[in-house]
């Protein structure tokens, strides 16, 4: 009985995804709920698992194939996966080698994880998966990289492949050498459905938003000494590290509260304003940056706001972001500091009406008190839209967050 493999739903408002790769070809046994095939959205890269257990009879739908919610990817011949494994011996148990390969092969790893094992010749069982049911991920592969505490095992003598066996499961081809000096070669890279998106959405908000960017800096000094004072006691109280971008959600939830307009959208005519804040954290990930969002962030507590971004950043590296994650958001934060900008225009993220951009924490003199005295300064700049949002209002919006990070006592006291 044939049962098909189809596009599931893909979330609000996003209809089609382009086929990017099938990580299982025609002829092979594949599991129940097995990832089988990745579709690249407008948003995120989603995986299809296998509707249940057999082999895989046909792929319909090829690699760079667009396709709608409910269309037919494949074809899966169910109960046929007992005639396409090989016998075992019978009379011989399973070595503890086998064993690992097996439980290996219940949970495979996870797309970006196994690109990464793949390049460093690390087989699935000498990594442990803490994904969903096990899986490996991408950030499993990195600690065992980093920790170098799994070296490759040496492969065993294996009897050739047949022809068709060996093509099917030949190693990706290695990458390109880079171009000699005086080579004048071009290469040409198809643009992923995310990157498209980016693109399109950007200059979208350049073409429909009155974009103005206001700038001021923030002394970083008083929130440094809190960390260094109770870094170590906040995480072992909550169980993940005191950074910079709690005191920042903290300090922008403050600041909207009293500028409903910089949390609010243009929708035809009206002004939507939210009573509620939904602030979108921009991480980077294997193909981009993606914005997941902080829901209702001023009912979270620092240690919750910590933890929901640490979880983001782990998932965004491991491509794990769902949909869901990715809708939404009434307000966003950049931060380019990261990878070391000193200062930046961020581009609003539509059809949010303002953006907050952190930068590059760096020592420089600044008069204090009528001295002068060497502090750790960041600039900061709010991009905002100014159809909805007048200078004033955008003005104070960023005083209120410089005010509230100088002295982080303000966001207890709220005041």
């Amino acid at each position: 009985m044939s049962v098909e493999i189809k596009v599931p739903a893909l979330g609000e408002s996003v209809s089609s995804a382009t086929v990017a790769r099938w990580m299982k070809q025609a002829g092979e046994a594949v599991a129940a709920d097995e990832p089988l095939v990745e579709l690249e959205t407008d948003k995120v890269t989603v995986e299809v698992p296998a509707p249940a257990a057999g082999v895989l009879e046909a792929i319909v739908a090829k690699d760079g194939t667009e396709v709608e919610v409910g269309a037919v990817l494949g074809t899966i011949a169910e109960g046929a996966a007992a005639a396409a494994k090989p016998a075992a011996p019978a009379a011989e148990a399973a070595a503890p080698a086998e064993a690992a390969l097996a439980r290996a092969a219940a949970r495979p790893p996870l797309p970006a994880a196994a690109k990464l094992m793949a390049d460093a010749g690390l087989k699935p069982e000498a990594v442990s998966g803490t994904g969903k049911g096990g899986q490996i991920t991408k950030g499993d592969v990195l600690k065992v990289i980093e920790g170098g505490a799994a070296p490759a095992a040496k492969p065993e003598p294996a009897p050739a492949p047949k022809p068709a066996a060996a093509a099917k499961h030949a190693p990706a081809p290695a990458a390109r050498p880079p171009a000699a000096p005086g080579e004048r070669r071009v290469e040409r890279v198809r643009m992923t459905r995310l990157r498209a998106t980016i693109a399109r959405r950007l200059k979208e908000a350049q073409n429909t938003a009155a974009i103005l960017t206001t700038f001021n800096e923030i002394d970083m000094s008083a929130v440094m000494a809190l960390r260094a004072t109770y870094r170590d006691a906040f995480e072992k109280r909550h169980g993940v590290r005191l950074g910079f971008m709690g005191f920042f959600v903290k300090a922008c939830v403050a600041a909207l509260r009293e500028f409903p307009n910089v949390n609010a959208f243009i929708e035809g005519e009206e002004i939507v304003q939210h009573h509620y804040m939904d602030i979108g954290i921009a991480v980077s990930g294997p193909t981009g940056l993606v914005v997941p969002v902080l829901r209702n962030a001023e009912t979270l507590s620092l240690a919750a706001i910590e933890a929901a971004i640490a979880e983001f950043g782990r998932k965004a590296r491991d491509g794990a972001l769902t949909l869901e994650e990715m809708s939404g958001g009434t307000f966003s934060i950049t931060n380019g500091g990261v990878f070391g900008s000193l200062l930046s225009t961020p581009i609003l993220n539509p059809p949010q009406s303002a953006i907050l951009g952190m930068h590059k924490i760096e020592e420089r003199p600044v008069a204090i008190g009528g001295k002068v005295e060497v502090r750790p300064m960041m600039y900061v700049a709010l991009s905002y839209d100014h159809r909805i949002i007048d200078g004033r209002e955008a003005v104070s919006t960023l005083v209120r967050i410089k005010e509230a990070v100088e002295a982080p006592e303000r966001l207890l006291l709220e005041v």
